[in-house]
């Protein structure tokens, strides 16, 4: 029975990653990551680009285990860590499975639970996903918790410290509120053994940030300057509350109240453990919303934008995923098939829907009442074929319900760029977008061309981390991408260490080019 749980984990997994909600590369945060590692395993590459000097991954070990396993298997970036983003998904739906059986239920419906779930869903607020696209470090820890979850609630609770501690040490802010919930389930049950894999992984980082003399620093008591909280409410708005729409703060309270009363549904199924779990990490995510507004918005400690405590509003959305297919489930086996009607639509909704408690999307809202209908039936009339139902809605979401998660970037001209940069420019040379204003392409070429660029939007997306970065990207941004470019703009482009100015052929120059194509023009500022 394990033996089958874990192989069909890793099959969903699979099809999490290939179907929906799929995944991406160089299209979000990975265009940050990508050439951080790639300086890091040769510093000969990419060292004029401020994002490569100016890395943030001392406190975690996504660049150690990202650089072993390039060494050990000679693959690519790309691909080792693609192949973590699947085996950190099938640890997570692994423990979906294991919180699913945990309160009962045989292991065709635990595995409906897992799949329901696997869905994923958009973090409205905060933009982060239950299931990121992109092999990140958030990508591996928030899985690694979910497994923990479903540890903790087989009472496994050293197992369950280990892979919190593994999740630790890819990204301390994403472990911190599970650790914190954890804490309170050891306390209760008055276990301590499973706080040595925590301690443990507590030294480990501390000896993976200062192996290589790191020295990035983190501001724990400092407070925001004027010009730092201008940048992030630019760049990071996510992270102030205050730009955020009243319908999304709703939102987050509409679900606790669905997961609530889902919970008091099946209250006498549900182990302590796992309860502490399902109540207490939505109730730490519900915290930092008015945390945020007094400790960002009103004292302006700069600890917070690079912590993003609201990013554990997830947890909501995950504890209303499951809470209410497993309250679907217990209805339909009861046969009361309105309430798993309404259970199993509420958990269809988060993949759907980005925001409950804004219009709904005719289309989608009725794709959920559908799969939610044809879950129920198939519940209470052929349990064991019951995870099917689950797995037609990873196809139909996006076929039926329109659903696209991200756009394909990558184009071949874009392609052709790349590789015309990366053989034919010198390997210090630094390219400049001047016309791309927001769009993702430059980061895109900064990886494949292994190229510097010397300032983009997404790469932007560092202010909240590092305060020095944030004030030379604003410079670099106000001196190339506040206004047009002309032929004379070129010697001013050279003064300031670019060798090529890119643009799109409807902005080309009346001067030789070094490269064109159908969509991109490349000039060298030196002539």
């Amino acid at each position: 029975m394990k033996g089958a749980a874990i192989a069909a984990s890793l099959a969903l997994a699979l099809v999490t990653y290939f179907q929906f909600p799929g995944h991406t590369w160089l299209q979000q945060d990975s265009q940050i990551y990508a050439p951080i590692l790639e300086h890091l395993h040769d510093s000969s590459v990419l060292r004029n680009d401020i994002l490569a000097q100016q890395p943030h991954v001392t406190y975690t070990i996504y660049d150690e285990a990202a650089l072993f396993l390039r060494a050990l298997t000679h693959s690519d970036f790309h691909q080792v860590l693609a192949v973590e983003q699947v085996a950190a998904r099938a640890c997570g739906i692994y423990g979906l499975y294991l919180a699913a059986a945990a309160m009962g239920l045989e292991m065709a419906p635990a595995l409906l639970v897992a799949a329901i779930v696997s869905l994923g869903a958009a973090i409205v607020g905060p933009a982060v996903l239950t299931f990121e696209y992109e092999p990140t470090p958030r990508a591996f820890a928030v899985p690694l918790l979910i497994c923990a979850m479903g540890l903790t609630a087989q009472r496994r609770l050293t197992a369950a410290a280990t892979a919190a501690a593994v999740a630790f040490l890819f990204h301390p802010p994403t472990a911190v509120p599970f650790l914190a919930v954890f804490a309170v389930v050891l306390a209760v049950r008055r276990e301590f053994r499973p706080l040595a894999p925590l301690a443990a992984g507590v030294v480990l980082l501390w000896m993976a940030a200062h192996a290589d003399g790191g020295s990035e620093a983190v501001t724990f008591f400092g407070r925001l300057a004027p010009l730092q909280e201008q940048l992030q409410r630019l760049r990071a708005s996510y992270v102030w509350i205050s730009t955020w729409r009243l319908a999304w703060i709703l939102h987050y309270l509409l679900l606790s109240a669905i997961l609530t009363a889902a919970f008091l549904r099946l209250r006498h199924k549900i182990p302590g453990e796992l309860a502490i779990c399902l109540l207490g990490l939505p109730l730490v995510g519900l915290l930092t919303m008015p945390s945020s507004a007094i400790l960002l918005e009103r004292m302006r400690w700069a600890l917070l934008p690079e912590f993003q405590p609201m990013r554990a509003l997830l947890f909501v959305v995950l504890s209303a995923q499951i809470l209410t297919a497993a309250a679907g489930i217990s209805a339909a086996q009861h046969r009361r098939p309105f309430e798993a009607l309404a259970w199993f639509t509420c958990a269809y909704l988060p993949p759907l829907q980005l925001s409950i408690a804004e219009p709904f999307h005719a289309n989608r809202a009725a794709l959920a009442v559908v799969l939610a209908a044809a879950t129920a039936f198939a519940v209470s009339s052929a349990p064991r074929f019951s995870p099917a139902v689950a797995l037609a809605a990873f196809f139909a979401i996006p076929a039926l319900g329109g659903v696209v998660n991200y756009p394909h970037l990558a184009t071949p001209e874009l392609s052709q760029l790349s590789t015309w940069a990366r053989s034919s420019t010198p390997k210090d040379a630094v390219f400049a977008f001047p016309d791309a204003g927001h769009a993702l392409h430059p980061g895109i070429f900064r990886s494949d061309a292994l190229r510097a660029v010397y300032v983009d939007w997404k790469g932007g997306g560092q202010v909240n981390y590092l305060k020095d970065f944030g004030e030379q990207w604003w410079f670099r941004w106000q001196q190339t991408m506040v206004r047009g470019v002309e032929d004379a703009d070129l010697p001013r482009f050279q003064a300031l260490g670019i060798a090529y100015v890119v643009l799109q052929l409807p902005h080309r120059l009346p001067r030789r080019s070094a490269f064109e194509n159908t969509r991109y023009v490349a000039y060298a500022t030196g002539h």
